[in-house]
């Protein structure tokens, strides 16, 4: 093959090496946004999961405020009384009250003060058991919705690294492939000047 020949075969090569430089950067950029959307696909599968439990758990917490007061007077107030309405409540202080009253039948006593006092104090100590009860079980259930959030903010920080790692690829792979093709296109300048120079020299 002549000169001009393996020029023309070198400027022909190197647009090829220049396309298939562009292509598998463009590939490779392709597959690195297809890791990036089953990360953030993922991500939001764990946000899901866990959702129920920190929107229970927050739930839980607001409630347990309102017991210890920090909601403010009226929302205590409600929080008592809902325990103290509650069927538990209601149930517990009713068997509490006939076995109190079936010992003093059995004694011959029920007429006496200490009857009433036994009365007033049960439902008292009943009351303030289940209040501490309640506040015990919501403080399980913000624990646990505390610990979903927790796993979420995790799995977030997680996604975030890995994402900015593909887009870190991403960028590299279509640079690269923009500077391979540049750098075939110099190759194929530099062949153009020989064979401009070759051609000059029969003139």
């Amino acid at each position: 093959m002549s000169f001009v020949g393996n020029v023309l075969g070198s400027l022909t090569g190197a647009n090829k090496q220049a396309k298939a430089a562009q292509q598998a950067a463009q590939t490779q950029a392709e597959s690195a946004q297809a890791g990036i959307a089953e990360q953030r696909r993922q991500f939001d599968e764990i946000v899901k999961l866990m959702a129920p439990f920190v929107s229970g758990g927050a739930q839980a917490f607001e409630a347990q405020k309102n017991l210890a007061g920090l909601g403010g007077a009226g929302s205590q107030q409600a929080a008592i009384d809902a325990i103290q309405g509650s069927p538990m409540f209601t149930s517990l202080a009713g068997q509490g009250q006939n076995a109190i009253l079936q010992n003093a039948s059995a004694t011959g006593g029920l007429r006496g003060g200490n009857v009433q006092n036994s009365l007033a104090g049960f439902n008292t100590n009943l009351l303030n058991s289940l209040i501490q009860q309640q506040f015990s079980n919501l403080g399980g259930l913000s624990s646990m919705g505390q610990a979903s959030a927790a796993g979420q903010a995790s799995a977030g920080q997680a996604t975030g690294g890995n994402i900015a790692n593909l887009l870190q690829q991403q960028g590299a792979a279509l640079a690269g492939g923009q500077v391979a093709a540049g750098s075939a296109g110099r190759n194929a300048f530099g062949d153009i000047l020989k064979l401009g120079g070759v051609i000059g020299g029969f003139f």
